[in-house]
């Protein structure tokens, strides 16, 4: 049959079908939509004023008189008069009433959609921020957190303090973000913006041009220093012939810094993530604990760096300036005509516009002594002249970095040391064996092909006869992520690894120095390792120099000479090269004996308390008339240049095997014609 529709079934819920006829009249259109709902109005309206008529007691008695008394009542309700007389008379005044009512209706819906249309702008961020002397940062990373919440600290002073973020999010949701992982802001006002960041006219949004910093984060994924440096350019474009703040970048492959830095114009910084990152991990695995001495010296909980001007001692040779200051470590001079001198000679003389670098707690802190500090003499030792023994370097992983890290450790390691490297995937180890065979000084280079993930490859490596151990993460771009379909990646692996290195010391009672590389701050509270280890955060790390730069201009130079390859930067060495150890000195005494040296002394760590936080056994800038009884195991925190450790006339030759060398080749490992080896064919 056709034309009638047949069921089996019962009629549907009257529900549904009552939402679809009300749906089905809504999409008619406004006019179709009036008219239902005049009559429904009118259904409600003419009975409930007739009930309200024939209720009341002055009812009139005839039937005009309540029909006129109805007519009132709906005209009253429905806003339209009410008006009784002539019909023309009733008519008219209806019309006006209503055309009064459209009028109205207009007029409040438009103030309505203007004042949504404004919360609405407003949440989504696109308002000009009319701020003076704010910090505004560009873009939206993980580098927001650290970033914002030092800026916190160190706004704790300051009125009037404002940030403004301008990322890609919604405005809400990055307030929401920082809120959650910064907590309260004390005075500092949190401003967010929605938008690109490549674009002028939005970054104008933030106002650039009156900011006292500007701050361009790093941006994620494979194309991440691209858009820093488009960024870059849109700010220039933004605060052209209007303004020039302070900028402080980074970039997280070196190969594109030079493109950065020209892009942020010559009063603009740019970091170097990988350079930063790979000096430290050098550094910090040849002395445990160093992460732990950048870490507080780069954030505003403690002590950190300052210029200040001190007449007083114009004229006066750089060693005398080490003990001037009770609470505060001089470390270096600021010449008048820029730049920065850490460490300068002892008979450097402080010049009438020069600025004294030093470390205190702010900078109001730096006051000069009241008289000479207390310094024992006979408490003073000098370090012993023999050549330190070789040591044994394991570095599991392989990314970028690696080479560079390479480059920092290899002159600074005693003659005859060894480096084995444990990698996966044919893009790591090809370029580990190229490091490999490019190098042949100190240090004899063996790479070997496993799963550092792997436990059985690890056993093999018998990871407890090595002196120091580095955990590097891969790349996110690295074939080795992208090998095994399921594979552990990123700092996923760096954690199972850490779980291994772990049972192994557990196993063979022997602790194992180890200095670990991570992506994400927050996977380090995860990390299975001892209290007070060696994590090195790349990410974390340049967001505290960049806040420190935008805080005061001059570290920037202070920064550059310290992560620099070259020139003096932070050293642990031991105590019974300054003090005798179990006599009670003053502080006093140790930089005395650290500028005899030709060093600045900047504070210690107490072996005793390595494994305590939140410091760690680290005392930075301690009141040099502090007395305190050293141990042997203790350490001093210098600004010192780096020794090269004398050559070991008796160290067997590169090309051999070395004493405790491994045993053979490893599983996996790459022998004959296919050698990683330096030295090997």
């Amino acid at each position: 049959m056709t034309g009638r529709r047949t069921t089996d079934g019962p009629p549907g819920p009257a529900l549904p079908r009552t939402r679809y006829w009300f749906d089905s009249v809504i999409a008619r259109g406004t006019p179709v939509l009036i008219g239902w709902l005049t009559l429904v109005c009118l259904a409600v309206v003419v009975p409930a004023s007739m009930a309200l008529v024939w209720a009341d007691r002055r009812v009139p008695r005839t039937w005009s008189g309540q029909l006129v008394a109805v007519w009132v009542s709906v005209g009253q309700t429905l806003k339209i008069g009410g008006a009784v007389g002539s019909p023309l008379y009733v008519l008219i005044s209806v019309l006006l009433a209503l055309v009064a009512l459209l009028f109205v209706s207009t007029l409040v819906g438009l103030i309505t959609n203007g004042l949504n249309d404004r919360v609405l702008d407003l949440r989504r961020g696109r308002s000009t921020v009319l701020e003076e002397r704010h910090t505004v940062l560009l873009g939206w990373s993980e580098q927001v957190f650290p970033i914002v919440s030092e800026l916190v600290v160190a706004n704790a002073n300051r009125r009037r303090a404002v940030i403004a973020v301008l990322g890609p999010k919604d405005k809400a949701e990055m307030e929401d973000e920082i809120a959650l992982a910064v907590g309260r802001m004390g005075r500092t006002r949190l401003i967010c913006r929605s938008g690109v960041t490549t674009d002028p006219a939005v970054v104008a949004l933030v106002g650039p041009e009156t900011a006292r910093a500007v701050l361009v984060l790093t941006h994620g994924g494979v194309d991440g220093d691209a858009h820093v440096v488009k960024t870059l350019l849109a700010l220039e474009a933004a605060v052209r012939r209007r303004g020039r703040p302070e900028v402080v970048a980074a970039v997280r492959d070196g190969r594109h810094h030079r493109a950065a830095q020209l892009a942020a114009g010559p009063g603009g910084r740019v970091l170097n993530i990988e350079d930063v990152t790979a000096r430290l991990i050098a550094q910090t695995s040849r002395q445990p604990g160093l992460s732990l001495v950048h870490q507080e010296l780069l954030d505003f909980e403690g002590d950190e760096f300052y210029t200040v001007r001190e007449p007083a001692l114009t004229g006066q040779a750089f060693g005398r300036l080490l003990l001037a200051y009770a609470t505060s470590s001089v470390v270096g001079i600021v010449p008048a005509d820029g730049g920065v001198e850490l460490n300068p000679a002892q008979d450097r003389v402080l010049g009438p516009d020069d600025r004294i670098l030093l470390v205190t707690e702010d900078d109001d802190t730096a006051v000069l002594a009241d008289g000479p500090l207390p310094v024992d003499a006979e408490a003073i030792t000098e370090p012993g002249a023999s050549a330190p023994p070789a040591e044994r370097f394991l570095v599991l992983g392989w990314n970028r970095r690696a080479p560079l890290i390479i480059d920092q450790l290899e002159p600074c390691v005693p003659e005859g040391s060894e480096l084995v490297v444990m990698a996966a995937g044919e893009e790591a180890l090809r370029d580990a064996g190229r490091c490999a065979r490019s190098r042949a000084g100190r240090m004899r280079i063996t790479v070997h092909e496993g799963d550092i993930t792997d436990p059985r490859a690890l056993d093999a490596l018998d990871v407890p006869s090595f002196d120091r151990a580095v955990v590097l993460g891969y790349d996110d771009a690295d074939g080795a992520d992208r090998a095994a379909p399921g594979a552990l990646t990123g700092d996923d692996r760096t954690l199972v690894t850490l779980l291994h290195l772990r049972a192994l010391e557990e196993a063979s009672g022997r602790e194992l120095a180890v200095v670990t590389e991570m992506a994400d701050d927050r996977n380090r509270l995860l990390a299975p390792a001892r209290e007070g280890g060696d994590f090195v955060v790349g990410g974390r790390l340049i967001s505290l120099l960049m806040t420190q730069i935008a805080e005061n201009r001059h570290l920037a130079d202070v920064f550059d000479a310290l992560f620099s390859a070259e020139g003096d930067s932070l050293h642990l060495k031991p105590v019974t090269h300054y003090v005798l150890p179990g006599r009670e000195v003053t502080f006093a005494t140790v930089v005395e004996s650290g500028r005899r040296q030709g060093h600045c002394v900047l504070g210690y760590r107490l072996y005793g308390e390595a494994r305590h936080g939140p410091a760690y056994g680290v005392r930075i800038n301690p009141d040099k008339r502090e007395r305190v009884r050293f141990g042997a195991q203790d350490s001093v925190i210098v600004l010192a240049g780096e020794p090269v450790p004398p050559a070991d006339d008796g160290a067997p030759a590169l090309s051999g095997t070395l004493p405790g060398a491994l045993p053979g080749p490893l599983p996996g490992s790459r022998t004959g014609g296919d050698s990683k080896t330096a030295g090997g064919p």
